[in-house]
């Protein structure tokens, strides 16, 4: 990963996406933000997706359950796509079962 002294840049289209979002007058303001001031930000945001379900880490695997998809629709084995994704992604197979469970479970959308 390219990094920028202490923290590693940011994609560029989520940076585009971001600067659209924000405009560029904040963006400053943006980099020099803590990490409390961000969670404050989007508290509600990130309560709701707890409370559904998702976690933070699920938006690193994204890719990888698509390729799950992808293989599935093409007749390949369930057994051999998890073989081939623990290699392509760099985690164990054990990991690779446990993302397909956890993206083909439903929303806890009114949980208590």
């Amino acid at each position: 990963m390219l990094t920028g002294g202490q923290y590693p840049l940011p994609h560029p289209m989520g940076f585009l996406l971001l600067l659209k979002m924000i405009g560029d007058a904040n963006i400053l303001k943006l980099l020099d933000m803590k990490i409390v001031e961000i969670v404050k930000i989007n508290r509600e945001l990130l309560k709701n997706l707890h409370t559904a379900g998702v976690r933070i880490e699920d938006a690193e695997y994204i890719d990888l359950y698509a390729d799950y998809r992808k293989l599935l629709d093409e007749g390949e084995k369930v057994s051999y796509i998890v073989a081939v994704l623990s290699d392509k992604y760099a985690v164990s197979e054990r990991k690779v079962y446990g993302l397909i469970k956890h993206f083909q479970s439903d929303c806890k959308l009114f949980a208590v």
